[in-house]
This record gives C-alpha cells, structure tokens and sequence, in this order.
C-alpha cells in the first residue's frame, strides 16, 4: 500500500469507494478468509454506512450487503473515492 493513501477506514459516511488494494500480511488468516469471501477484495464497490455503537466495527455495504468491519481491517484497505 502507498503511504499517505486513503484506506477504507477514512472513508466518510455515505461515501463511496472502490478497493484498490488489501495488505493481507496484517491480518490473522482466518481474516482475510473471511474478507475475501464476503467480497471486501481488491475491485470491489463499498459505501459507509456507519458505526456500531462507538467507533468499532464499521458498517460497510458492498452491492446490497452490509457488513462489520473491524477497524484495524479497513485500515489495510486502500481505496479511491467514486
């Protein structure tokens, strides 16, 4: 990932974005499993949509699902802005 690149963390609240690319080597295996089969990969179209209760987990939609995202996670996630 590029340094000073936008990550999913940073996206705003009903923006939209799309993945560009996901630095896997943080995080656990099990994961980056789990990401990549709910579709949270390197192409895919995401929007915020929120928080859960705080500051942890996002709520990130991608197509008509909405998912928690940990934050650590949306970190390793860098995206453009649609």
């Amino acid at each position: 990932m590029q340094s000073g690149a936008m990550t999913l963390e940073g996206l705003e609240r009903g923006q939209r974005a799309r993945i560009v690319a996901v630095d896997w080597s943080g995080m656990a295996a099990e994961d980056a499993v789990r990401l990549r089969a709910l579709g949270l990969d390197a192409g895919a179209r995401v929007a915020h949509r929120g928080v859960f209760a705080g500051r942890d987990p996002l709520a990130v939609m991608i197509g008509r699902m909405t998912v928690a995202v940990r934050r650590a996670h949306a970190a390793a996630m860098e995206i453009e802005p649609l």
